[in-house]
């Protein structure tokens, strides 16, 4: 299992990643949509952390092109908006997992707990 992290501020996503290797995850970041794309996509087995706010293509729209893979990966949405914004922006497109920055390693380990069960 991987833990691919979809995040455009390279402080975010090395510290994400940096906690995520420490707890022993397999760790392949992404600094925007399009760089997911041009890699091997995730399976069932993998969890995939997913910034809304996005240059170019939008997180929402990475979230919907994740749940289109023919084994779609479990997704945590992470924001730093408020939770109304959140809940707007994830309104009809079924993603329950998200996460609000700043991040916190309570946060995080608590979403990866209920990704893998």
């Amino acid at each position: 299992m991987a833990v691919h992290v979809l995040e455009d501020d390279p402080g975010v996503s090395d510290a994400l990643a940096l906690l995520l290797d420490h707890l022993g995850f397999e760790v392949v970041c992404h600094a925007d949509a399009e760089g997911l794309f041009r890699s091997e996509p995730p399976t069932g087995r993998d969890i995939v952390f997913v910034d809304l706010m996005l240059p170019g293509i939008s997180g929402k729209e990475v979230i919907r092109w994740l749940q289109q893979l023919r084994d779609p990966p479990r997704i945590v949405a992470m924001s730093g908006q408020s939770q109304g914004m959140i809940d707007a922006e994830l309104r009809g497109i079924g993603v329950t997992q998200v996460i609000r920055k700043p991040l916190t390693h309570t946060a995080i380990t608590k979403q990866l707990a209920s990704a893998v069960l």
